[in-house]
């Protein structure tokens, strides 16, 4: 390992506080998270599918961008 194995490892953590810090304190304002449009979501009486494809992709949108603008000023 070198260096900037450390240095991501730290930025990682990092990232993963201020996610888990953002879930913590602001947990009620973030309920329409899993709830979109394009969810799919069947409850039956015994039964319970669940399967956030919408979220999935807006998640996986803002993560690319975010890591784009990272990767360009590192």
């Amino acid at each position: 390992m070198n260096s900037d194995t450390g240095r991501y490892l730290m930025i990682v953590g990092g990232a993963v506080v201020v996610i888990g810090l953002v879930i913590y304190f602001f947990h009620d304002k973030l309920h329409w998270i899993g709830h979109l449009p394009g969810d799919i979501r069947i409850e039956k009486e015994n039964f319970r599918f669940y399967f956030p494809i919408t979220t999935m992709i807006l998640v996986s949108v803002i993560v690319t961008v975010v890591l784009g603008i990272i990767r360009r000023f590192l």
